[in-house]
């Protein structure tokens, strides 16, 4: 979709708030598929977790461009789009379960990295502007944001080491990176 002709400031942080909706909504529909997917228990609880996070930042976004006169537009965030689609494509792939949470995990922390910094830029122009509800409501969002990739990274933990750890897979992967550290040394 096309942006409409950005005029001012205003209409960019409008347009952004207009992106982060598209990309709650997207969000929302992609992380039961996650959940259900995933192996590990303490994955799923930690996607439900979100998803109910999610359903509510979409609200608040909701809120915020109702509060400035605007309304959801027809934007579509194309950034979550390409990071959503990129995950579905290791969910196809099948495979070993705790390398599947792994993937999991990894797209879900790209996901929580771009809202971080979509929200990161609307709370940091909302202050410039001077809209001080928006920037306590985008505040409440970005630190809900941060706190759930701090839980995706506490299990990252252990289920990367559990998914490095595959018996049936006899490739020297404990031994590659010893080699690859040093594989641009002069000798």
């Amino acid at each position: 979709m096309t942006v409409s002709p950005l005029k001012s400031f205003h209409q960019l942080f409008i347009h952004e708030l207009r992106d982060l909706a598209s990309a709650e909504e997207q969000i929302i529909k992609v992380l039961p598929k996650l959940a259900k997917a995933a192996g590990s228990e303490a994955l799923r609880e930690a996607l439900a977790e979100h998803l109910a996070q999610s359903e509510g930042h979409l609200q608040m976004v909701l809120e915020l461009l109702e509060s400035f006169g605007e309304t959801r537009g027809r934007v579509k965030c194309a950034g979550i789009a390409g990071i959503i689609s990129e995950g579905d494509e290791k969910m196809k792939a099948k495979g070993d379960p705790d390398v599947l949470d792994a993937a999991i995990i990894a797209s879900a922390q790209k996901v929580e990295h771009y809202e971080i910094a979509t929200y990161g830029t609307a709370r940091a122009w909302a202050e410039l502007m001077g809209h001080r509800e928006a920037v306590v409501m985008l505040d409440e969002i970005l630190a809900q944001e941060k706190a759930a990739d701090q839980k995706l990274t506490k299990l990252s933990r252990a289920i990367n080491v559990e998914a490095q750890e595959d018996p049936e897979e006899d490739n020297g992967s404990k031994e590659a990176p010893r080699r690859r550290a040093g594989a641009g040394a002069r000798r």
